[in-house]
C-alpha cells in the first residue's frame, strides 16, 4: 500500500510539473492546407485578432502565439517549428497587411520581431 501511495505521489508531481514543450495535440495539423486556401488563412487570422470567430484549433494556437513570438518558440518541437514557419510565411506572403496587424497586436512595442524574424529564418 505504500508503495502504490508513493508511486501516485510521483506520478501527481510529474503531471503537474510544467511542460517543456507545447501540446503535440496538433503536430499533424496540416499547415500547408491552410496556407493554400486563402479563405481559411483569412479566417484564422481574424480569429488571431479577435476579430472573427475561432476554430478549436485557431483558439489552442491563439493561447501559444505571445509567449512563442516572446521566447522565439522555446517551447515548440521540431515540428511545431516546421508549421509555424509555413504559417507565418503563408501570412506574410498572401496576407502582409493581416500580419502586420497580427505583430502589431502581438509585439506592439517591435521588442521580439527582429529575433522571432531569426527564428523565422531558421532552419531548425
Amino acid at each position: 500500500m505504500k508503495t502504490i501511495l508513493v508511486l501516485a505521489a510521483v506520478v501527481a508531481a510529474a503531471v503537474a510539473l510544467p511542460a517543456d514543450t507545447y501540446n503535440p495535440a496538433y503536430d499533424n495539423f496540416n499547415a500547408q492546407e491552410l496556407v493554400d486556401n486563402i479563405r481559411l488563412l483569412k479566417n484564422y487570422g481574424k480569429c488571431f485578432l479577435v476579430q472573427g470567430p475561432c476554430t478549436p484549433e485557431g483558439n489552442d494556437f491563439k493561447k501559444v502565439i505571445p509567449e512563442a513570438l516572446r521566447t522565439n518558440c522555446a517551447k515548440c518541437t521540431p515540428k511545431q517549428r516546421e508549421l509555424i514557419r509555413t504559417v507565418v510565411h503563408g501570412f506574410k506572403t498572401k496576407l502582409p497587411e493581416m500580419w502586420e496587424e497580427i505583430v502589431q497586436k502581438e509585439d506592439p512595442k517591435n521588442e521580439f520581431t527582429a529575433s522571432f524574424n531569426e527564428f523565422l529564418a531558421a532552419s531548425n
